[in-house]
């Protein structure tokens, strides 16, 4: 037992009687305690929260316990800008808010803000993607995986999720090849200039950081230097009790205080207070890329947006897709306020239409002449110049401004159905900055760009048709769709789909085809690999391993997997390839005999006969 303060006494905590009189039971407890938890327990009580110690028994009952509720407390305190009191009092502020029913923009008009419409494909876009590729190597990826699968009805970390059946990749495995592709490609054009290695950043919890080093360490980093990839870990914050934000006591551990996951927007303090950033800034690098755990298109679109970022010297780029008025999608917004502040930031849907009516644009949120909103929606993949990002960091520290989002019992909003806490975002991070910034967005179209898998199959059911699943089942068959339109984007005869339902979702069944990241970075380098006269017909699968592997005259009804050894010279693959193929499998979502990552995708494939070249 770590204590040294006998006789510390309750003058020490310097403060009158009234306070002290107001926690006996702590009071009586201070020997146990060292100064700087004596100092802890002087904050907690003139923050009002000496409901914390009520419980306590008397001296030598429970002292573990008692110690290991002051080692939490340091740990809210330490892990938190401005400490645990900042936090008390900023809760205090956001919800008086909430109770009064505060519009956090008022004042503010929304405009639509300057960007760069892209279509996959034409001159444009292979532009901005051979500007971001030269880029790619001055830059570091963020990956932000706190959470586990449970919504999904997957028990283990969303990374280890394989992004499509066919091969079996993850999503974590499919991110560390894109970026080792973009580093190779990069590093070579350039010639050995500048930086060599593109590092990863991990942003992880409690929950996943354990899971995500095991997946790493029993995979070999899945090709990437350990030392390229480095792990951040956000803690919790503390959970509030009522408008008072009287901190909340575990309901399992009364020497506890009950604490929930505080928001992705914790990335901005950890890169700062963990001298990544100023670390990458030292080394020359010049932008850094952050991005969700389970998108599979997104590596498609990060070339071409990180052109976008260094041709218009945006310090801030969100990607974006086309939204429709109404759907349930944040939109990119530019906020000028009556005093002429202005700041171009992400406004969640249910917001955004109010907003513009009761700013002159009496219907609202509604589609233009484009047949979507003006407002792109927000994918939550953000590209930051790091210089400007060093800077304003090194004023706040990497604080988001926040937001507490209460479930009140009734319309008294005096108590809440359960405890609440303050949340943050990371693509709030513009709110902060002046309006000198250069903040724009780049708007991707959907099929290449954004195909999220957050919900679970009996959740996905239930979405109105027309609306994406954003399941594990819609996320795999986008997948596919997207690599049969870039084939034929590049001169691939690929067939039409077929619809089937799967776990209750009627999806889109495409070709089967897919390839790894060094194979197809760009369109540029997929359509100089793809010569005339192929086909590929909807029962089909192709699976690309090698680097260089060209397509000639591929007449392809059945499955071919086809592997070459890096630094071979052009393989040339083609003729007509036709056997039965893989297929396609229902599953039940209950049927628990079956692996979840299988269940929930509603299918399995029968790999029934497949022709594999191995060229190695």
């Amino acid at each position: 037992m770590a204590s040294s303060t006998v006789g510390y006494g309750i003058s020490k905590l310097q403060i009158d009687d009234d306070w002290a009189s107001a926690a006996p039971n702590l009071r009586i407890n201070l020997s146990i305690l060292s100064p700087h938890q004596v100092q802890l327990a002087k904050m907690l009580l003139e923050m009002n929260q000496s409901h914390l110690f009520e419980h306590w028994p008397e001296l030598g009952v429970n002292d573990d316990d008692k110690l290991a509720f002051f080692d939490q407390v340091a740990r809210l305190d330490a892990s938190y800008p401005g400490g645990l009191a900042s936090y008390i009092k900023t809760a205090r502020e956001l919800l008086a808010d909430s109770k009064s029913g505060k519009n956090p923009f008022d004042g503010f008009s929304p405009s639509v803000p300057s960007g760069e419409v892209l279509t996959f494909g034409d001159d444009k876009f292979i532009q901005y993607e051979e500007a971001g590729v030269r880029e790619a190597r001055k830059a570091a990826f963020v990956l932000v995986a706190g959470g586990l699968g449970e919504r999904l009805g997957y028990n283990g970390i969303k990374v280890a999720l394989p992004q499509e059946s066919t091969t079996g990749t993850c999503f974590l495995q499919h991110y560390i090849e894109s970026i080792l592709a973009l580093q190779e490609t990069s590093c070579r054009l350039a010639q050995g200039e500048g930086p060599t290695e593109i590092p990863l950043a991990i942003m992880t919890s409690d929950d996943t950081y354990l899971r995500t080093i095991e997946l790493l360490e029993s995979n070999a980093y899945f090709g990437m230097k350990p030392t390229q990839v480095k792990l951040l870990k956000q803690e919790k914050v503390a959970c509030l009790d009522d408008n008072d934000a009287r901190l909340a006591v575990d309901p399992n551990n009364k020497y506890k205080i009950q604490t929930k996951p505080h928001g992705h927007g914790d990335v901005h303090s950890l890169l700062y207070s963990s001298g990544l950033l100023k670390e990458w800034l030292d080394a020359g690098r010049k932008w850094v890329l952050f991005f969700q755990d389970t998108n599979g298109l997104l590596f498609k679109a990060i070339p071409a947006a990180l052109g976008v970022s260094a041709t218009n010297k945006y310090n801030v780029n969100s990607l974006a897709v086309p939204r429709k008025a109404k759907e349930a999608i944040g939109g990119i917004t530019k906020l000028t306020h009556q005093d002429g502040r202005t700041m171009v930031i992400n406004v969640e849907y249910n917001q955004l239409d109010p907003l513009l009516r009761a700013t002159g644009s009496p219907d609202g949120d509604v589609n233009c002449e484009t047949g979507y909103s003006p407002f792109p929606g927000n994918i939550n993949q953000l590209i930051f110049e790091i210089g400007p990002y060093m800077e304003e960091l090194s004023k706040t520290g990497g604080a988001i401004k926040e937001f507490v989002n209460p479930k009140y019992k009734d319309s008294t909003k005096t108590a809440f159905k359960s405890s609440t806490r303050l949340e943050c975002m990371m693509q709030d991070y513009p709110k902060t900055l002046p309006p000198s910034a250069r903040v724009g967005f780049t708007v991707m179209e959907t099929w290449y760009a954004y195909a999220p898998v957050k919900n679970n199959p009996e959740d996905a059911a239930k979405v109105p048709k027309g609306n994406p699943y954003h399941s594990a089942t819609s996320g795999e068959m986008a997948i596919y769709r997207a690599n049969s339109l870039i084939l034929r984007k590049a001169g691939v005869k690929v067939d039409d789909p077929v619809h089937r339902i799967f776990n209750g979702q009627e999806v889109e069944v495409w070709p089967r085809i897919v390839w790894k990241p060094k194979w197809g970075l760009t369109f540029s380098s997929i359509r100089s690999k793809v010569g005339k006269n192929c086909s590929i017909t909807q029962k089909s699968t192709i699976a690309i391993k090698g680097r260089n592997i060209h397509l000639e005259d591929l007449d392809l009804d059945g499955a071919l997997v086809i592997d070459s050894i890096d630094d071979a010279a052009e393989v040339k693959v083609g003729g007509s390839v036709h056997n039965a193929g893989w297929t396609i499998e229902g599953v039940d979502f209950k049927d628990t005999s079956v692996a979840e990552e299988v269940r929930i995708r509603g299918f399995k494939i029968n790999k029934v006969e497949q022709l594999e070249k191995n060229l190695l």
